[in-house]
């Protein structure tokens, strides 16, 4: 799921990639033992819908069910063929990627994996699409994953092994996929190459986000297979082009909150210049994580709750320059 920034290009935009030419329903390979089934779920947020890949040959594992549709499940199903689906694995819960886990899983046997239980955080109104009580955490539709995966789990089938990798901030139980034998990292919707993620509060988390992004720095992956949108063949460069973009925008939503624009709607309406209808919730939200952040390390306060109707003014400091991280430089 994306969020959708101001139309001309600005210091810290990305250049991204919008001619992907998939065919929702029809298998493609990708790299070797790794196809895709787009799903017909187009929208302002999630592009031209969910992407599913099947990992293996003769014994496979899916990569996000996508949305309950029969026709989609039908599609994976047909690209399986022969072969036996044994594991279905999951990015996060949103239910583009979630809805459709039980029902095939239902329909094939395959064991369930997934991030959870974790539980959510107080505060702005839930933009989350996932299920989430409180206790049992976030979970896809029909109940929690027969596999609860962590950082650093392997998963290995007889023809391939995945690597999950905990990458919150977009959401909490997010997960990518390292399938270190093609360096492929199936990369759900943390690092998309289409546009930047939406990062919504609660579940959404700025901190959580930027560490996330920072956490893959150092790995050798030479492709990302996002969640929505095409292949990254550089996803080095497109993961210093996120943290560039996001410490770019905080530095503006910053600015207003300096100039005097206290309210989430009215930074919006400054930073995010022209938005469509369908997204500006999302801007909001994106703008309001920014905030959450800003307060979070002492650089920006609010005489009540951190949410969408709340007011911000500068704390103490006359910031001038700062770093996601911690603050004054």
């Amino acid at each position: 799921m994306s969020e959708t920034g101001s139309p001309g290009p600005t210091p810290g935009e990305i250049a991204f990639d919008r001619t992907m030419t998939a065919q929702p329903g029809v298998a493609e390979a990708i790299v070797p033992g790794v196809r895709r089934v787009l799903a017909d779920n187009p929208s302002a947020l999630t592009f031209m819908g969910t992407n599913t890949y099947l990992i293996g040959d003769r014994e496979l594992a899916v990569i996000d069910a996508g949305p309950d549709s029969e026709a989609h499940r039908a599609a994976i199903l047909v690209a399986a063929g022969p072969a036996r689906i044994t594991h279905i694995f999951l990015t996060h819960t949103h239910k583009d990627h979630s809805a459709g886990m039980a029902k095939l899983a239902a329909a094939t046997g395959a064991e369930t994996c997934a991030f959870g239980p974790i539980s959510g955080r107080d505060g702005a109104r839930r933009a989350a699409a996932a299920s989430h009580d409180g206790t049992r955490g976030f979970f896809a539709s029909g109940g929690p994953p027969q596999r609860i995966l962590r950082h650093g789990d392997v998963v290995a089938g007889n023809e391939w092994q995945l690597t999950a990798l905990h990458t919150p901030g977009h959401a909490p139980d997010h997960l990518c996929f390292a399938l270190d034998s093609e360096r492929v990292l199936i990369s759900g919707d943390h690092v998309m190459g289409w546009n930047t993620s939406v990062i919504a509060p609660p579940e959404g988390h700025m901190g959580d986000y930027m560490a996330s992004l920072e956490s893959l720095l150092g790995r050798d992956d030479a492709l990302y297979l996002p969640g929505h949108g095409g292949p990254i063949h550089e996803p080095q460069r497109m993961l210093r082009a996120y943290l560039v973009h996001r410490q770019m925008r905080e530095m503006a939503i910053l600015e207003c909150v300096r100039e005097g624009l206290d309210t989430v709607s009215a930074i919006r309406e400054r930073v995010y210049k022209s938005v469509a209808p369908a997204v500006i919730m999302a801007a909001a939200l994106s703008v309001l994580a920014h905030l959450e952040s800003l307060v979070e390390r002492g650089l920006v306060t609010t005489g009540g709750s951190i949410g969408l109707d709340g007011k911000f003014r500068p704390a103490g400091a006359d910031v001038t320059q700062l770093d996601h991280t911690g603050g004054l430089r």
